[in-house]
């Protein structure tokens, strides 16, 4: 080990850059949560779990703006009738 190092070369910062369309945040996940996406990884042979946790979500979000048309005009049509009978 060196007695002196030389870091006026040295840059500030994340060590490994942020890929493009990425954000690094700090999120808390709970523990039985993240050990079944670990498991998942781990049964499926490998891969990364935040790649799981990305598609898992991204799914989620799919499933969730495909709602039929007809069901939401349903719903409002529903609440505005209900506010007049008031």
């Amino acid at each position: 080990m060196k007695t002196e190092y030389d870091f006026s070369h040295g840059k500030r910062g994340a060590i490994n850059p942020v890929l493009l369309g990425k954000t690094r945040i700090t999120l808390q996940i709970d523990d039985d949560i993240l050990e079944w996406f670990r498991e998942q990884v781990h049964l499926a042979g490998g891969g990364n779990y935040q790649t799981l946790i990305n598609e898992a979500l991204r799914q989620h979000i799919q499933n969730q703006s495909h709602k039929p048309l007809e069901d939401t005009l349903r719903r409002v049509l529903r609440e505005e009738l209900a506010k007049i009978e008031k």
